[in-house]
């Protein structure tokens, strides 16, 4: 477990070729996507999802408290991936 850096981000380019930056509090994002990678709209939230919540979960585990920026991020996720049709392709930048 990788708590103990202080910030990681995922980068993705969506398919207007717009870039946006992830957080994540730990560097667990690393298990769930890989550089140069082109998934769905579908896929990437949901495994952002998963990554962000097992990332809030590292957190509590050291801290005592779930991490808010994670949090944060799924919602700026669901926000930004709402516009866009479920199918189109996204690609991870860099991770």
């Amino acid at each position: 477990m990788m708590v103990t850096e202080r910030f990681n981000a995922f980068t993705v380019e969506l398919p207007d070729e717009s870039i946006r930056s992830c957080y994540s509090p730990t560097s667990i994002a690393r298990q769930y996507f890989k550089s140069g990678e082109v998934i769905t709209v579908e896929e990437f939230v949901s495994k952002s999802r998963s990554a962000l919540n097992e990332a809030s979960s590292q957190v509590e585990e050291v801290f005592g408290y779930v991490c808010s920026g994670a949090a944060a991020s799924i919602a700026n996720i669901e926000c930004w991936c709402s516009a866009l049709e479920p199918r189109a392709k996204l690609k991870i930048v860099q991770i």
